[in-house]
């Protein structure tokens, strides 16, 4: 077995301050978890430019398809509610 048969694909997300989310930015091969986190740290912060990262095996991923998008997600026309915009939110919350 070749060493490229024996990485794993990781997906990295970087949280770039408190408070925001994390945000897919890349992906990457890597033996293990800790060594696909140093490649990452690496790779995609080189700038300070996060503050956590997440490394994710790919295989671990479960997605819904697109091609499903109408039959998956429930309207939701009839709960005006659930939508933020009926929210105000004080000005001190600013990273929403």
């Amino acid at each position: 077995m070749s060493s490229e048969q024996q990485l794993k694909l990781f997906e990295v997300f970087v949280r770039s301050k408190r408070g925001l989310d994390h945000k897919h930015v890349g992906s990457l091969h890597a033996e293990d978890a800790e060594q696909a986190l140093e490649y990452a740290r690496d790779c995609y912060t080189r700038r300070s430019e996060g503050v956590s990262i997440w490394v994710v095996n790919s295989s671990d991923i479960v997605a819904s398809q697109e091609e499903d998008a109408e039959s998956f997600y429930d309207p939701m026309d009839d709960k005006p509610y659930r939508h933020a915009t009926h929210y105000q939110l004080p000005d001190a919350v600013n990273n929403m």
